[in-house]
């Protein structure tokens, strides 16, 4: 497994919304995103501020992507 560059929030939910994901709702600083299939991942968004890796790393695993997935995909 490669090791995840430092993200920002707004990176990650590109990357969701390149795979299909769509915005379900939002409450507070929290973004949450729906796939067509059901997947359904919480991303905070918080302004200026990077993830942290292994925060970024669990929220693509919710969401069924691998670091490797990711990286091959961004």
């Amino acid at each position: 497994m490669s090791r995840l560059p430092q993200l920002k929030s707004a990176e990650l939910v590109a990357f969701f919304r390149r795979q299909g994901f769509a915005d379900d709702r939002q409450t507070g600083s929290h973004l949450t995103l729906l796939h067509p299939d059901g997947r359904r991942v919480t991303v905070p968004v918080h302004s200026g501020a990077d993830l942290g890796r292994g925060l970024a790393v669990r929220i693509l695993k919710d969401g069924g992507y691998t670091v490797d997935d990711y990286l091959r995909l961004r």
